[in-house]
């Protein structure tokens, strides 16, 4: 592999995007949705769940087609990715960087939580022998870890470096560091990255569990918010060098180790990770335009990150959760609504939280409740997950 000079922030850029929610397909169907501060959560109906919860589900996933070459891959999380990457014709995009640079010169770096489980789960759900699944069950190609992205090397025909990043709720965020990562050390010219998790019996069954879902459409940041929705997606962004587009300014990631689900309440991790990330992109705390809140709707959560962003970026920078409209999409959670970030740039709103009907008094953090026009140039964007697995991105207009 051929390794170049280390290249410096402003040569790396986003030149395409592309995200599918349950909103829609698409940056106009994600933008008129955030515009219009329309959520797109409906109640729990997926198969073999009786769970009473909303979740937000991705419409009409199941009936698109799946390419016959590569049917051994077809499952639930592998139709969302597919869908995000028509999407935009982001594909298209994509297989214009392999032109440029060469095939080996683009990579991929996919984030995910559950890759194929659903697939898993169904296989085991019909099974005729207590002790056999379906021959047509493969782990490699459903729910190891690597087979989104093994499914993405393929389709997109990239033969340059690929691997998954699994860190829970910020696995996608992550992947997208490592994407500029590997472009600005000289190992790709260009690299797809992003995630997508799918509903499925794990997650549901699983949150609900521990007693986080809440039984109404979730509520981030109110002061009777009392669990998260489960939502489903896919959102992928191309990195590429010395091109013109909206770029990663800053990052950060930190571990807090903590507790294995609950952060710690004055919010440590997440100062540490905002402070980086914003050191980083040479900016001061005033400079902030909009917080893309990780804003889950539990009420540890909420409260420890609403602490942080006070003490990073003090009590005016507008915030708000994109969870309300999208439900919690999990490890696609931090790529998803990056792209829904940069949608919201294009568009020239700042979005509101969706579900938010009176704001938490002991969270002084200045919370969006309906939609503003507006023209940021430098969003903030949090995903944190189990573990105290923490990443803030500093999203740039061009």
């Amino acid at each position: 592999m051929t390794c170049t000079l280390p290249l410096s922030p402003d040569r790396v850029a986003i030149t395409s995007r592309a995200a599918v929610t349950c909103l829609g397909r698409g940056r106009d169907a994600h933008l008129a949705a955030l515009s219009e501060g329309r959520p797109g959560l409906t109640r729990c109906d997926f198969p073999n769940t009786d769970v009473p919860c909303f979740i937000g589900r991705v419409r009409g996933i199941e009936d698109d087609a799946f390419p016959t070459l590569l049917a051994e891959y077809d499952n639930r999380a592998n139709r969302l990715a597919l869908a995000a990457l028509e999407a935009e014709g982001f594909a298209h995009y994509v297989r214009k960087a392999c032109d440029r640079w060469g095939k080996g010169r683009v990579g991929c770096v996919f984030g995910t939580s559950t890759s194929g489980i659903e697939c898993l789960e169904r296989a085991y759900l019909e099974r005729t022998e207590p002790r056999r699944i379906a021959a047509t069950y493969s782990m490699r190609h459903h729910n190891d870890y690597h087979a989104v992205a093994s499914f993405l090397l393929e389709y997109l025909g990239l033969e340059g470096p690929g691997y998954t990043v699994s860190t829970a709720c910020s696995s996608s965020a992550k992947a997208i560091v490592d994407g500029v990562q590997l472009v600005r050390a000289g190992l790709c010219d260009a690299v797809v990255a992003g995630g997508a998790d799918s509903l499925c019996l794990t997650s549901l069954y699983g949150f609900d569990a521990l007693e986080l879902v809440s039984r109404r459409p979730c509520r981030p940041y109110d002061a009777a918010r009392d669990g998260l929705s489960i939502g489903e997606g896919a959102g992928f962004i191309l990195i590429e060098r010395d091109s013109q587009g909206p770029r990663l300014s800053g990052y950060g990631e930190t571990s807090d180790a903590v507790n294995m689900s609950t952060p710690p309440a004055d919010g440590a991790g997440a100062v540490a990770a905002m402070r980086i990330a914003l050191d980083r992109a040479e900016l001061e705390a005033g400079e902030v335009d909009f917080v893309k809140l990780h804003g889950t709707a539990t009420p540890a959560n909420d409260a420890a990150e609403g602490a942080a962003v006070a003490a990073v970026l003090g009590r005016s920078v507008p915030a708000a959760s994109l969870k309300g409209m999208i439900g919690h999409t999990l490890g696609a959670a931090g790529a998803v609504e990056a792209v829904m970030c940069l949608d919201a740039m294009d568009g020239g709103i700042l979005p509101a939280s969706a579900g938010l009907e009176t704001p938490d008094p002991a969270i002084d953090i200045n919370l969006i409740r309906h939609c503003v026009a507006a023209e940021p140039r430098h969003i903030l964007s949090n995903a944190f997950g189990f573990g105290g697995n923490n990443c803030c991105l500093v999203l740039s207009r061009a």
